[in-house]
């Protein structure tokens, strides 16, 4: 039998980092766990990152008296990637999984769950994983096959059958998720995993949330018009909501007869309440004959109503969650971490999705609560932190060995003693050479400036000067008076690629334009 913890600690990690602390600093032993991890899901629409177009209270009650990452990135800003990377805490190169298009995920490797899973902890994945089939490291699983269906979704059990349940997803992952913490063995510290998938396209709100934002009309981000200039990569994407938003695969505005196969999975009652809606709204357009810039901007309107409505359901499913450890006598002695894959584009440049290192895309939401904070209230944190830095800091929090494998670096100093320094400097590489026409590339991020190599479909570098130019409009790459700052960054950028023996980079970083 597992011998008694002095203290029974439980640690959630809703796509974000955390740890714990009591009393006068003094550590929580085998905290447990649980990881909630968004899709899609950007910091733009969060009201804790102080978003005035959406309310998140239910996140937001994560970070009260718990902590707010200002700065908080990704590796690989893709979900396959980038949950890889949260699992193994290695960059794309390292744990073989680059993009979600020709990769496939060795779950046998080691990830942060199996050291914890050796130390007694039991542990779970509930919801989407989208890393194969077959989770490795975790005594129950139940998954969503890829990326799973809002209505009615198929499930992956264990014993390799899949069932459907009917309900709205983020509805069932939340109850499947409690129903495993209800049923858990109460003697042992546990890491449950719940990986959401709102607010993935095509962007389905539940039923009860359809109308949540009719009557708002948002404001047109003031890059919406960007023509691109002296950014190449940016120039030969298709992933602007004026030409690659799609009216009826996203935007619903289905035909009398669609086949579409979120539709054709629902039951009479939703479909009847789904399409009353959207037909609706297909009525009124064709009324209005909107072409050109209006017909874009409609498109926009509508893509936000349904993005932020959609996310809707799963603040309140968090909400159930937070409400559900308080009510079982966990929330004291329990840490809570959110964040999402990647960050998301609402309307910034014209696009919506994400892949590159622009900061919409590159950052992430990272919020975290835990118990023993002595500081009433939210504590903005501005140091730099990556989501590779998850497993290292759970693995201390839970007093163990972070492996000397791992790439990311523990952040619980900085939560201990907020002013302790973070990373000086980010690296990034996204290799996927298909969806969107993003081109691969890679770079490095300071405080002040951002360098990135673009290779394969574009063969360009890009300098940004973040402090004068934090919308990345203007490339300085070709400005002799950056020379210097441009020398040194490809400096920081060698001694990067080098300490993460990223040999594809290095190959890239030397040759010649």
């Amino acid at each position: 039998m597992m011998r008694k913890f002095v203290r029974n600690i439980l640690l959630v990690v809703i796509l974000t980092k955390g740890f714990v602390l009591f009393g006068q600093g003094e550590r929580l032993g085998s905290p447990n766990i649980i990881i909630i991890i968004s899709d899609d899901h950007t910091r733009q629409a969060i009201s804790a990152y102080g978003s005035t177009i959406a309310l998140t209270p239910n996140i937001d009650r994560i970070a009260e008296n718990g902590f707010v990452f200002n700065n908080a990135y990704i590796n690989n800003s893709i979900c396959g990637p980038s949950r890889a990377g949260l699992l193994t805490g290695k960059y794309s190169h390292k744990n073989g999984y680059k993009d979600n298009e020709n990769s496939s995920y060795d779950s046998n490797q080691d990830q942060f769950v199996n050291h914890l899973q050796k130390a007694g902890y039991q542990t779970a994945w509930i919801g989407k994983y989208h890393l194969g089939h077959n989770p490795k490291g975790f005594d129950f699983w139940e998954i969503l096959p890829g990326q799973g269906h809002y209505y009615n979704p198929d499930f992956i059990q264990m014993d390799g059958k899949t069932i459907r349940k009917e309900g709205y997803v983020s509805d069932l992952i939340e109850d499947t998720a409690e129903k495993w913490i209800s049923e858990r063995d109460k003697d042992q510290p546990f890491c449950l995993i719940v990986g959401h998938k709102a607010t993935h396209r095509t962007w389905m709100p539940d039923i009860q949330d359809l109308r949540k934002y009719d009557d708002v009309v948002f404001p047109i981000p003031e890059t919406f018009y960007d023509s691109y200039q002296g950014r190449k990569a940016a120039q030969v994407q298709d992933m602007t909501i004026r030409n690659t938003m799609q009216m009826s695969y996203d935007l619903k505005m289905y035909s009398e007869d669609t086949k579409d196969g979120n539709i054709t999975r629902m039951n009479d009652n939703q479909r009847k309440d789904f399409l009353g809606y959207y037909n609706g709204l297909k009525d009124s357009l064709e009324l209005h004959k909107f072409e050109g810039d209006q017909l874009t901007e409609w498109k926009f309107q509508r893509y936000m109503r349904d993005y932020l409505a959609t996310a809707t359901s799963l603040d309140r499913n968090i909400g159930r969650l937070l409400d559900y450890i308080e009510s079982e006598g966990l929330k004291d002695n329990t840490i809570v971490i959110y964040l999402s894959d990647q960050g998301f584009y609402l309307g910034e440049h014209g696009w919506f999705d994400k892949r590159f290192m622009y900061e919409e895309s590159f950052s992430t939401p990272m919020l975290m609560y835990y118990p023993g904070n002595q500081k009433k209230g939210t504590t903005q944190l501005n140091q730099m932190v990556m989501n590779i830095d998850i497993g290292p800091t759970l693995l201390e929090a839970a007093g163990l060995k972070v492996p000397s494998s791992m790439q990311g670096s523990s952040f619980l100093p900085i939560v201990e003693k907020p002013n302790v320094k973070g990373r000086a400097a980010l690296y990034y590489h996204y290799y996927e050479n298909g969806e969107h026409s993003v081109s691969p590339h890679f770079g490095i991020k300071t405080a002040r400036f951002k360098l990135i190599r673009f290779y394969k479909r574009v063969e360009s570098w890009e300098l940004f000067d973040l402090e004068n130019d934090p919308n990345e409009l203007n490339n300085l790459y070709e400005n002799r008076e950056y020379k210097g700052t441009i020398k040194l960054m490809k400096r920081k950028l060698k001694k990067l690629l080098q300490t993460y023996e990223d040999e594809q980079a290095l190959e890239i970083l030397n040759r010649k334009l």
